[in-house]
């Protein structure tokens, strides 16, 4: 049994006392952790993405609470709605505005009382009401944390000028860079690939039928010629530290942290486009922990000492504008942009997309992916 897999088990109540003892031991679970699981308050479980488990972005939280709370790491939105779906105890998770629509679809949200959070009233408005975030009734769904870009990470020093000059996503299927690059295990290949045969940011969410097939041969291009499909960012830092690789369809946090290394990265800004995107805490429905928690787990990731931590750690932007006084001011410099609207205007924004849509560009990424040579 992995890591992940024992706090999942822990977090559900499916172990002994001693099954507990031995997995903390083997793992590095916190002790406070299994007291808390074994107490009779229910601690809250939460859907995240990888690096986001961490006391850097729960002060307040921890504060209250004594200690974290249970997480389950997922690697794909579409992972964690199916892992909820299949009967998961979850109390909240982390989505982008794209994906929370079939999480309400699923009737798997609770929404969220603001008034119970203190740091609501300093978001920036432009979240208050995005897509995503209020439903047609008024009931916020999502409270809108952390915002950023997905692009391609690259060694500059490893590439030809002739990608340097035009930065593009056609590095994914050039065959000069067989093997040297790495594509992320998600859907979006098969919309990058729509991009590169020539459709419109605004169809590639929408294609379907032949005009989906069409990109099929892209998409195994674009498979075969990477390295890895990266599920963990780590993954990816790694080996483009070390060389191994010399681009990744990757986000903000990977050029950042790279930079801090002194490892030479640049960012990519792709002639077809390249994507921006807008994320936060949502409430599950099917969660066996304390619902005023779940809330403070919440306002703990609006806090404007969670959003210094984004800005100083991973180059992400956060809805708090309070956020930007206090971070650092070179990191909010190497930013380049600070204003949501105009980060938003500035690429393509990934949209929610109709459920048979979705589930069609799902279904050919999953055909195509294990056709790797």
């Amino acid at each position: 049994m992995n890591r992940v897999k024992f706090i999942d088990k822990m977090a559900q109540g499916r172990l002994t006392r001693r099954q507990m003892m031995a997995g903390a031991a083997a793992f590095g679970v916190g002790f406070m952790t299994m007291r808390r699981q074994a107490g009779a308050v229910e601690p809250i479980t939460c859907l995240e993405w990888s690096g986001y488990d961490a006391q850097d972005y729960l002060g307040s939280y921890v504060g209250k609470h004594g200690a974290l709370p249970n997480f389950s790491i997922f690697a794909s939105e579409e992972d964690a709605l199916q892992k909820v779906r299949a009967g998961f105890s979850a109390d909240a998770m982390h989505p982008c505005n794209y994906s929370v629509p079939r999480f309400k679809d699923a009737g798997l949200i609770r929404p969220i009382d603001t008034a119970r959070l203190s740091n609501w009233n300093d978001l920036f408005p432009v979240f208050k009401t995005a897509q995503g975030v209020v439903d047609a009734n008024g009931d916020v769904l999502m409270a809108p944390a952390d915002w950023g870009n997905s692009s391609i990470a690259y060694r500059p020093d490893l590439v030809d000028d002739d990608f340097k000059a035009n930065e593009s996503w056609g590095i994914f299927t050039d065959d000069k860079y067989a093997g040297r690059v790495a594509m992320t295990d998600n859907e979006v290949a098969v919309q990058i690939s729509g991009l590169l045969i020539g459709y419109s940011p605004e169809k590639i969410f929408t294609m379907s039928g032949a005009d989906l097939a069409a990109t099929k041969d892209t998409v195994i291009k674009m498979v075969n010629n990477s390295r890895m499909l990266w599920q963990d960012q780590t993954e990816i830092q790694q080996s483009l530290a070390s060389g191994e690789i010399v681009a990744a369809y990757a986000w903000n946090d990977t050029a950042v942290n790279l930079a801090k290394q002194g490892i030479p990265v640049a960012y990519a800004k792709p002639k077809e486009a390249y994507f921006t995107w807008y994320c936060g805490i949502t409430l599950l429905n099917v969660g066996k922990g304390d619902v005023g928690a779940a809330h403070d787990f919440v306002d703990a990731w609006l806090s404007p000492e969670t959003g210094k931590a984004l800005i100083e750690g991973s180059g992400y932007g956060h809805s708090n504008a309070k956020s930007f006084e206090v971070a650092d001011k070179a990191a909010v410099a190497a930013m380049g942009i600070t204003d949501p609207v105009e980060h938003m205007k500035s690429g393509v924004l990934f949209p929610p997309q109709d459920p048979a849509v979705l589930a069609e560009q799902i279904k050919l990424w999953e055909e195509t992916k294990v056709l790797k040579q």
